[in-house]
């Protein structure tokens, strides 16, 4: 979920299930990650669990309606959001998962602290396997993974930067990290990142600071030159459309990040100004926290909590049992909402199927992920799949 700063993950070791694992060159996946630790209860953040519960499911979507769990790992995650705290690489060989926060105990209660893990997964093994854990700064959170799989980016939530990775084979190493704020700035809360599809540039939500930095990107080396855009109130996660042409930002529009009844926005980027710029807002709905680019090109979807899966007071007037899913057609540089589809309770993740005609959406409170058809400017819903676990955060080997 969004704005609880201090919630919870760590790793720990047990045994993995796996049913018929297809091989890398076959893959088409989903990676899920879900989060047993903290629920929300009447508006209210709960932790209920110590770590040691959580999952990561990878789900084959090859047939595209019928998703199906092809394994399933023992790997701390969190819902501390963007939804985006886990990556697939183009090639489908690796997954990148980030451990955001820790819980501990402390005497009879919990204490929360900021991790700084980052987990590599094979997915090439059968069953596939954890084969490296990264230092990365603190609380780790959206991440991108360049066209041509060989770069990294880590939005660091906890102290103003962004981890620089690279990945050559199997092997992930941190290069660098780019501070987004001076020395002793207070925490603007870099969240997620997106990367350009010629992979020259990249843009990283700064959620406290209400807007969106310019990154320049040159082999392995990132440089942030202090260009910032303002997006709206608590920018939260972003995409690029897959021409390069526009970055799409939401902004969840107020500090604690959840809902209030209020409608929010996305804001439009325009990439090919000098220096890029904000163009257009588009109205979505409320607390819009999940963001999918169709990798086709064309549509975008935004995903809005809506006040449901106990993230609003049921005595509030924005308390909804669904969440909502806003379709935003994309022609040139316009962008436009053109339809709503209502899902399960407190959605996170979005995924759009690499041939773009299919979406999925993780449900956190209902524990499974709608399938969603792209039919026209509408999406049709076609069939669920029930998880292991709450999803918190979805990714495909497409962002």
């Amino acid at each position: 979920m969004l704005e609880i700063r201090k919630f919870a993950a760590s790793v720990f070791a047990a045994s993995i299930c796996v049913t018929g694992f297809a091989t890398a060159a076959q893959a088409q996946y989903l990676i899920v990650g879900n989060d047993e630790k903290l629920f929300f209860v009447d508006g209210k953040p709960v932790v209920k669990n110590l770590p040691g519960k959580d999952t990561v499911s990878i789900i084959d979507i090859h047939d595209r309606a019928k998703p199906r769990i092809v394994a399933t790992l023992p790997l701390e995650n969190s819902i501390v959001g963007p939804p985006t705290n886990l990556a697939i690489s183009p090639d489908g060989k690796l997954a990148l998962v980030a451990s955001s926060i820790d819980v501990v105990k402390d005497g009879d209660a919990l204490k929360n602290v900021l991790d700084t893990k980052l987990f590599v997964i094979d997915l090439t093994t059968s069953p596939p396997a954890v084969i490296a854990t990264i230092q990365t700064g603190k609380q780790p959170s959206g991440m991108a993974i360049n066209r041509a799989g060989n770069l990294a980016l880590v939005a660091n939530r906890g102290d103003n930067t962004v981890s620089v990775l690279t990945i050559s084979g199997k092997t992930v190493t941190v290069v660098d990290t780019v501070s987004l704020a001076p020395a002793g700035a207070p925490n603007q809360q870099v969240s997620a990142v997106a990367i350009t599809p010629d992979g020259r540039h990249a843009l990283a939500v700064k959620a406290l600071a209400n807007s969106v930095a310019l990154l320049d990107i040159d082999g392995t080396k990132v440089t942030y030159k202090g260009y910032d855009m303002n997006t709206g109130v608590f920018p939260y996660n972003v995409q690029i459309t897959p021409d390069g042409r526009l970055g799409v930002v939401n902004n969840t529009g107020n500090s604690g990040g959840v809902a209030d009844g209020q409608v929010d926005t996305v804001a439009v980027i325009d990439m090919e100004l000098n220096p890029p710029r904000v163009v257009d807002h588009v109205v979505v709905g409320d607390a819009p926290e999940g963001l999918a680019m169709r990798p086709t090109g064309g549509y975008a979807a935004s995903l809005l909590t809506n006040g449901s899966g106990g993230s609003a007071p049921k005595s509030a007037f924005f308390y909804r049992d669904h969440s909502v899913v806003a379709l935003l057609k994309i022609e040139g540089k316009k962008v436009r909402k053109v339809g709503e589809t209502e899902v399960g309770g407190l959605g996170e993740g979005i995924v759009f199927s690499p041939d773009g005609q299919f979406l999925y959406v993780g449900n956190s409170a209902d524990q499974d992920i709608t399938v969603l058809r792209l039919v026209g400017n509408k999406l049709v819903r076609v069939g669920s799949l029930k998880l292991p676990g709450h999803p918190a955060s979805m990714r495909g080997t497409t962002p």
